[in-house]
């Protein structure tokens, strides 16, 4: 199998990936919403811009500023 990210084989220790460097990259996409799928859901647009107005920035865990 090639690696995902550079298309190198891959190696057995970071399967998929072929080096913890492509591991790494996979990972900061991950945290940056690469991979996220938009919604067109009109409820979560809603959500969305109340989120916004509120001030909240991000995940679930993160404490609500009021």
């Amino acid at each position: 199998m090639s690696c995902p990210i550079c298309q190198k084989p891959g190696d057995e220790k970071y399967r998929p990936f072929c080096s913890k460097h492509c591991a790494d990259v996979d990972l900061a996409r991950w945290f940056k919403g690469g991979y996220s799928i938009p919604s067109t859901d009109p409820e979560d647009m809603e959500k969305a811009i109340d989120a916004i107005e509120r001030g909240e920035t991000g995940g679930e865990d993160e404490p609500t500023r009021h």
